[in-house]
């Protein structure tokens, strides 16, 4: 799949547009690829006649496109869990930090004032 190195999460025009040509590409291939197995699979039945294989065929590549289908929604669904578990992870983890650094601000000024304070009154000495 490509990546988008575009504007915005979507693209411009002509990515979504290349996009959609790469996912029509990919889906013939993949409709090639389930006809290819079930004329492979019909050739180990030579009793079939034409119409019987051509059936079996049509239905080989009917269920292997519904399979396929489902699994990229699977992946596709899955990626969305993932991609929003990885934003609220990294999102705790940039709270946590950024609460870490103002301790430290916090922790560096204290200090610097009571050096401060400490040489006001040894100087008063």
């Amino acid at each position: 799949m490509s990546h988008h190195a575009h504007g915005g999460p979507y693209g411009d025009r002509d990515s979504v547009l290349a996009d959609e040509a790469e996912g029509y590409l990919l889906a013939h291939v993949h409709h090639d690829q389930a006809r290819r197995e079930a004329e492979a699979l019909c050739a180990h039945m030579p009793w079939l006649t034409a119409a019987q294989a051509e059936d079996l065929t049509r239905h080989y590549v009917h269920q292997r496109i519904g399979l396929t289908r489902r699994m990229l929604l699977d992946v596709v669904e899955r990626a969305g869990q993932l991609r929003q578990e990885y934003e609220d992870r990294y999102a705790a983890l940039r709270r946590d930090l950024l609460r870490r650094h103002a301790v430290c601000a916090c922790a560096v000024l204290a200090c610097a004032g009571g050096v401060s304070t400490l040489a006001c009154l040894l100087a008063r000495c």
